[in-house]
């Protein structure tokens, strides 16, 4: 099964700064409206539109390598690998050929 991440501010915050620099006047309702920063930092908060684009880049970055996610779950153990390459011969040719169709199952997109 595939993860399935969805990025939030607090995702970009929590990465801005150390420390609890940041609470929401309502945490129920995190919304930039809602975004403070905490007493005792002397930190500015993004601006929504510089918050959003953030937000928007980690997903469209975390969203391009789900191919590499589905081809782990499916790739041939690190064990096999090994004993494959100690046995050699067949076992090594049908681990090569298996980690090829699954890369041909989940081509990057630039492939």
């Amino acid at each position: 099964m595939t993860d399935i991440k969805k990025y939030t501010m607090d995702d970009v915050l929590i990465n801005l700064h150390k420390g609890a620099w940041w609470r929401y006047t309502d945490w129920n309702n995190r919304t930039y409206a809602n975004l403070r920063v905490s007493e005792g930092f002397d930190y500015t908060l993004p601006t929504e539109e510089e918050l959003n684009a953030q937000v928007t880049q980690l997903q469209v970055d975390y969203d391009s390598k789900d191919y590499a996610r589905k081809r782990e779950t499916e790739y041939p153990s690190l064990k096999d690998c090994i004993h494959a390459l100690l046995d050699g011969g067949d076992t090594l040719t049908n681990i090569q050929s298996l980690r090829q169709s699954i890369k041909t199952k989940y081509p990057k997109e630039s492939e």
